[in-house]
């Protein structure tokens, strides 16, 4: 990883205290990131050398379940909630690439993802990006600028990438979910990728600590957990599953890499 990226923040970012989202970002190898979030990722990556595999795994999952809803659902329009940084390759690409009718809004609270997300990914017609906070889906999902872009009594894709497990169980995640589902028209999907704890790997462990101290709490939890926040919605097969293994148009696949375990993916349906 590079040690030689610029930290100077916008005006109104503290660059001292690490978030998440850039985390991930400087393991996808990105550039959005300060000094504080580097050292919480150089710790994880001492233990586990591999964490990056997982986060490109999670976007892997995330252009399958796009990609599937659009290409074979015709699902054209649809929410990022809690998108993160930009990167690569982002949500509206994986839509058009599939589907050139398609239409996203992506959502963050972070005021630098705000920023980027703004600058990058904005285009008229095709994607915008909103202020929004996950606890509060009526906010989401009233902003002027989704209803002017999104059509809300028709089916939407909802993403929630990597988000769920940042929500403790003290804050009810499966009701954080179930939430967003009055705002959501029938024939509606929604995709979610969660941290996975598939066992006792002592690295994975230490990895867990210093994420729940350096960036305020991920939560690993097991399948059956993930499982239940999909209550209210018709579980698409494979139901959860690794995120290499996840595909909703055929038969589970072979893991790429062991560490994979570590990040799950689930689809489900409001009937």
């Amino acid at each position: 990883m590079a040690d030689d990226l610029p930290d100077k923040a916008p005006p109104g970012i503290d660059p001292s205290t690490p978030t998440f989202a850039r985390v991930y970002d400087y393991f996808l190898g990105g550039k959005d990131n300060f000094a504080a979030d580097r050292e919480v990722a150089d710790m994880v990556l001492q233990l586990v050398p591999e964490a990056p595999v997982v986060a490109k795994g999670n976007r892997v999952a995330i252009e399958r379940a796009v990609t599937y809803m659009a290409a074979e659902l015709g699902i054209d329009q649809f929410v990022d909630i809690g998108s993160g940084l930009p990167t690569a390759s982002n949500v509206h690409q994986f839509a058009r690439a599939a589907n050139p009718h398609a239409r996203v809004v992506y959502v963050d609270n972070d005021p630098i993802v705000l920023a980027h997300g703004r600058a990058l990914l904005t285009e008229t017609g095709v994607a915008t990006f909103i202020q929004g906070d996950l606890y509060e889906p009526e906010k989401i999902f009233t902003d002027p600028a989704l209803t002017a872009l999104l059509d809300l009594s028709r089916p939407v894709g909802i993403v929630l990438a990597a988000i769920i497990h940042h929500v403790p169980d003290d804050r009810d995640p499966a009701g954080v979910v179930r939430g967003l589902l009055p705002f959501l028209a029938p024939g509606s999907h929604v995709m979610l990728t969660h941290l996975h704890d598939s066992g006792n790997d002592p690295r994975v462990e230490e990895a867990k600590r210093i994420l729940q101290a350096g960036l305020g709490g991920s939560c690993f939890r097991h399948s059956s957990e993930i499982e239940r926040f999909m209550a209210g919605l018709t579980i698409l097969e494979p139901g959860v599953a690794h995120v290499t293994e996840w595909r909703p148009d055929g038969p589970a696949g072979p893991l790429e890499h062991p560490l994979h375990t570590q990040m799950a993916a689930v689809m489900g349906r409001k009937e």
